[in-house]
């Protein structure tokens, strides 16, 4: 049986198209996902995302602990509310999962992780316990989330606040996260604008959304999200990255932290890929001819075959975009195999949209 987010009884009061996502009754839609999209890059639109995993991850060993379950090294975050994006990694290097912990100050941290992948996250967290004497890991099934994003959001969202916790949030910068009350307010997202990860008790969480309806933030569903995320150059976990992927062939090295003497799960298997010479690379693909580009396509360059991990029609770029795993050391055009015909793409760095504008034009980088 599909589980319910405690906005589940708001999304049906909108006329919210409900879908199964990973065992979960979420809205896909309100009517239309493209002027969903359009309010985010525009204005401000909110996202239920209480379906994510939470976990509070506390005790003497905590920092030990998260310093070997990690490829990126907590030890950064020398700031409390800090937030930092990393890959739990198995022992071949493949991705286990992405997230971000927040440290909370002292020995205190909170670990946010996928909903596709949370029964086998749980039990990865788990498994790694027995090596730390003093540490607790409490999931907070008690805590619903909303994500608010888009230009106006910061904005639209202090409103719901009174002058004293307005003056703390607004001091929040990008990448952390601080507690104001019963919030949680993180200056997070996956959309490519700015915006807050706002997380609270169950209760309050369809109140919440109706007070940031009076605001005027629009709701939107999971399709908006995906595109926004594509057009940011975000990854999705299981389609862009799984367990048989490393960081090096997702696009996603600036998150190893491998110079010191510190020892992570999957170092080693890291170290001896990048000996032996990185395969593959994610790139991302502009489409020139007309049609839309679409997961799983076979991708042909001059150096043999790739395929695309996600793609998707752009409502910002008015083009088709992906993100495309092929081999190392390719670049300029490619064909990309659709019903049979072969069709021209270009590849170029991504992000494709940054807070609401084109980074790539006719194939070519902007100067931003």
């Amino acid at each position: 049986m599909s589980q319910k987010t405690p906005l589940y009884q708001s999304h049906l009061k909108a006329s919210a198209k409900m879908v199964d996502f990973a065992g979960w009754e979420m809205p896909i839609h309100y009517g239309s996902q493209i002027t969903e999209h359009q309010i985010v890059r525009t204005d401000a639109g909110m996202f239920d995302v209480s379906h994510m995993t939470v976990v509070d991850v506390s005790g003497v060993d905590s920092s030990a602990y998260l310093r070997y379950l990690l490829a990126n090294d907590i030890a950064k975050l020398s700031t409390e509310g800090k937030a930092l994006y990393s890959c739990m990694l198995n022992q071949s290097g493949g991705i286990v999962d992405d997230l971000i912990v927040y440290w909370l100050g002292g020995a205190d941290y909170r670990v946010v992780i996928n909903s596709a992948t949370r029964e086998k996250d749980i039990g990865w967290l788990n498994q790694h316990v027995g090596d730390f004497s003093d540490l607790s890991l409490k999931e907070r099934d008690d805590i619903a989330m909303i994500a608010v994003q888009g230009p106006q959001a910061i904005e639209k969202t202090l409103s719901l606040f009174d002058q004293g916790s307005r003056a703390v949030i607004e001091s929040l910068g990008r990448f952390f996260g601080t507690t104001v009350g019963d919030y949680f307010v993180a200056r997070t997202g996956y959309t490519g604008e700015d915006g807050f990860e706002l997380l609270m008790p169950n209760a309050m969480a369809a109140e919440c959304w109706q007070q940031l309806l009076d605001a005027g933030v629009k709701p939107c569903g999971l399709g908006a999200r995906d595109t926004l995320r594509l057009e940011a150059g975000m990854s999705l976990y299981g389609t862009d990255m799984d367990e048989t992927t490393s960081p090096l062939i997702s696009g996603l090295s600036w998150t190893l932290a491998m110079q010191d003497e510190r020892d992570f799960i999957g170092k080693q298997a890291l170290l001896e890929e990048k000996s032996n010479g990185v395969k593959q690379q994610l790139v991302g693909l502009l489409l020139k001819d007309k049609g839309v580009l679409r997961n799983h396509l076979k991708v042909i360059t001059d150096k043999g075959e790739g395929e695309i991990t996600s793609g998707s029609y752009s409502p910002t770029l008015s083009q088709s975009i992906a993100l495309a795993r092929i081999p190392s050391g390719v670049s300029g055009e490619v064909e990309v195999e659709v019903r049979n015909k072969h069709l021209k793409a270009d590849i170029v760095k991504f992000p494709f949209v940054r807070q609401g504008e084109p980074c790539v034009t006719n194939g070519s980088m902007s100067n931003e």
